[in-house]
């Protein structure tokens, strides 16, 4: 084991004369390299700290005030008004020696107060700035004066290289819209799926609620979001996710997968290795927060507060609700391959494993013949089944001995790997290929991912990559960002040799990794059973299809002057009337990060435009440029409730957290109940491509993600997530349940094909008459 390995470093023998001490200089030239190391770091740490700590200003700026203002003393010049003779008066006698220096002190203190102020007021002014939104709802291409003179302010006020977290003081906060507005566009919204008496009824209830419910509700929230850095996000985290009991498995986590057309090496530890190590510098650079913030416009940035509990971090089970588990750096990685878990060391030496070490320590584990301990091969599943089962065994059997320090180190690691003994991916020669691969990211055999992590890298006996993601710490946005950054170092940067080894020499004095001990009981072992058959009940209904749209892409959507996002919404709503013959309440989401500590907002993309638009498709007697006049009015009121769900507008967070309101004030709200109560039959999302621009896709064609999904929302409905990829792909994943007579996915999959063609052809058929 890799800590018998370091105790041995310190040897000693009783003898007459004294103590006989034996020091290894090998193991002492690692302690003073680790220790070296750790002290690097938390200088950069503390540097960058500060760097952020005074963003948009810099250190330097303070010297420079300093400097100015000793400047105007010695030429008899008071800028500070009096102030620095006040500052002078107040200081101790004993703290100076003479007058002189009693002057410069109080100069220095008095730069020092007008350095800070003026950075609260760049900050407020940037804060105010960043509060501007209507550049958003310009048309594409067109950009007006204000926002021109706008969007130069920003770049003035937003300094110079600016770290990942340097924005976050300035970001504004996400405001709480009125109650008007709210229940105005809540029916709007649900107008085309009643008829005139459900309507009639429901405007009844939600007039009811605003005369009498919301204005109490509404100043509580409004003094929370007074308090609170953003109004929603706590809440969404612990009642959305945290405080749900049933398995999260399928119906929380998510994936991610990876390149869709290549394979850079078939063999299995070394592109494990890689990837670990690319993980390892990009957890390196978050954790110093060398990353470069992202921003919309390349101007106005996102904030990045989801960003720091990526690594490290783990969902930990309780009775009535989880919490989230973040620590701070981890030196060790768990490693789960054919029912046996595996503590693999990331630092040798005080640095990070190599590529080529980190292959090594991954093919020994691959070469290991050991049969798992009794209770151990589908000890996972109990992350993957009923939340408070999984609660009280952690309590009852893993509280103390082998079994606590076990599981302490898979819940205390920087991640989780599972080394699959399956082979997926795409393969064009293979039915259904990129259906089963999604379903092994989401669940795989049920007791092979660690689902409580924050993420689970999952690498497959042939080379192929994906990721399992934990829903409550982040969205996909972000596991997005690392996955692009790490997939673009692993091809691009690291590399391989001719015969698919990670490059780079193999050290061979490397400790040998340590298989996890467990004490499993019977009893604990039956509550492991019963979690799978619950776990594998939920995999075995998730009926899943990948469907690759290649026939055109972004590029022929934007000649059409169309948004892409609107052209798919309304691809969707079509396939969704032609697979069931009626519309649903849909769920896209959109993101708020333009705020602090935004997460997410809903877009309910089935509107009166879209209804209509629908119908005409379905009406034979309708005109194509009828029909092409409906889809532009569709399609521009869809851009218009996207634009209002990311400035802070939405409907659904608003309700949401009345709802929750109501339930702390005891204050009962038949309309709230019956708002939240509504199926998502259709809930979708677009995954964002290229967030890093590492990879030039017009270069490298090929080397495209295939992106990611999540299990069906509704259990009579689908769950649809896409992405964009270049100009001439769209891949979209498709979940829905077996046991649903109403739902198919590849039906849906091909509805969803044919009706991007149908639209197509509209813009086909009108340019055509306009020639």
């Amino acid at each position: 084991m890799a800590e018998a390995h370091q105790a041995v470093g310190f040897q000693f023998t009783v003898t007459p004369d004294g103590i006989d001490l034996h020091l290894s200089r090998e193991v002492l030239k690692h302690i003073y390299l680790s220790g070296v190391t750790s002290w690097i770091k938390r200088a950069i740490r503390f540097k960058n700290g500060i760097l952020t700590g005074v963003y948009p200003a810099s250190p330097s700026s303070w010297l420079i005030a300093v400097i100015a203002i000793m400047s105007t003393m010695y030429a008899r010049i008071d800028p500070s008004l009096g102030m620095i003779d006040t500052i002078k008066r107040t200081l101790p006698y004993v703290t100076v020696g003479i007058l002189q220096t009693q002057t410069v002190l109080s100069a220095i203190l008095f730069a020092t107060g007008l350095w800070l102020s003026l950075i609260l007021m760049l900050r407020y002014i940037l804060k105010a700035l960043l509060s501007y939104h209507a550049w958003i709802f310009e048309s594409h291409g067109k950009m007006s004066f204000c926002t021109k003179l706008w969007l130069s302010l920003v770049k003035m006020f937003s300094g110079r290289r600016p770290l990942l977290y340097s924005f976050q003081a300035s970001l504004p906060r996400l405001p709480v819209p009125s109650v008007d507005d709210t229940i105005t566009r809540y029916l709007e919204s649900v107008r085309p799926l009643l008829d005139d008496e459900q309507y009639n009824q429901m405007e009844v209830v939600a007039n009811d609620f605003k005369r009498d419910e919301a204005p109490k509700l509404q100043k509580y929230l409004i003094l929370k979001s007074w308090w609170a850095t953003n109004y929603v996000s706590d809440w969404w985290e612990e009642y959305i996710y945290l405080r749900g009991r049933s398995p999260i498995m399928v119906n929380s986590n998510f994936y991610a997968m990876d390149l869709l057309y290549v394979i850079p090496t078939h063999r299995q530890a070394a592109r494990a290795g890689n990837v670990v190590h690319a993980m390892l510098q990009y957890r390196r650079k978050l954790e110093r927060g060398e990353h470069a913030p992202l921003r919309a416009l390349g101007v106005v940035p996102m904030c990045s507060y989801q960003m720091e509990r990526m690594f490290n971090t783990t969902r930990i089970p309780g009775i009535e609700t989880d919490f989230v588990q973040h620590l701070s750096d981890r030196k060790h990685l768990v490693v789960y391959h054919k029912g046996r878990f595996f503590k693999v060391w990331l630092y040798y030496g005080g640095r990070h494993l190599w590529p080529s070490e980190l292959e090594t320590q991954f093919q020994r584990i691959l070469d290991d013949t050991t049969e798992p301990q009794p209770g151990e091969l589908k000890l996972a599943a109990l992350t993957a089944g009923n939340r408070v089962p999984w609660a009280r065994s952690r309590l009852k059997y893993f509280s103390q001995g082998v079994n606590k320090a076990s599981l302490e180190a898979i819940e205390t690691s920087a991640f989780f790997l599972t080394l699959d003994d399956e082979a997926h991916g795409y393969d064009p020669d293979k039915l259904r290929s990129l259906d089963l691969y999604a379903k092994s990211l989401l669940h795989g055999k049920c007791y092979d991912r660690w689902f409580d992590k924050s993420f689970t890298l999952i690498a497959y006996k042939n080379g192929k990559l994906g990721v399992n993601a934990e829903h409550s710490w982040a969205d996909a946005p972000i596991v997005g960002h690392m996955w692009e950054y790490v997939l673009a170092t692993d091809c691009f940067h690291l590399g391989y040799t001719e015969e698919g080894h990670c490059k780079g020499d193999i050290n061979k004095g490397l400790p040998p990794t340590a298989k996890l001990q467990w004490d499993i009981p019977l009893e604990c072992q039956e509550v492991i059973e019963d979690s799978y058959m619950v776990a594998k009940e939920i995999a075995d209904d998730v009926d899943f299809h990948g469907c690759l749209f290649d026939e055109f892409g972004k590029g022929l959507i934007k000649k059409s002057r169309t948004s892409p996002d609107a052209f798919i919404q309304l691809a969707l709503q079509l396939a969704q009337f032609r697979d069931k013959g009626e519309f649903c309440l849909t769920y896209e989401a959109s993101m708020t990060r333009m705020f602090r500590e935004g997460r997410t907002e809903t877009v309910r993309s089935c509107t009166i435009e879209s209804t209509a638009f629908v119908r005409a498709m379905q009406d034979k007697n309708t005109k194509s440029a009828q029909r092409l006049d409906l889809f532009r009015k569709a399609a521009d009121k869809h851009q218009n409730m996207y634009r209002l769900a990311m400035t802070g507008s939405g409907i659904d967070r608003h309700l949401f957290c009345l709802y929750i309101m109501s339930k702390y004030l005891n204050i009962d709200s038949p309309f709230l109940k019956q708002v939240l109560s509504e199926p998502w039959r259709l809930s979708t999302s677009q995954t964002p491509q290229q967030q890093l621009n590492m990879v030039d896709i017009n270069k490298f064609p090929r080397y495209v993600g295939a992106g990611g999904g999540f299990g069906p929302v509704a259990d009579d409905g689908y769950g649809v997530s896409y992405i964009i990829v270049g100009e001439n792909l769209i891949t979209f994943h498709i979940s829905s349940k077996f046991s649903s007579p109403e739902t198919d996915s590849y039906r849906f999959g091909q509805n969803i094909r044919q009706a991007m063609l149908d639209i197509r052809a509209l813009f086909d058929q009108n340019d055509k008459k306009e020639m």
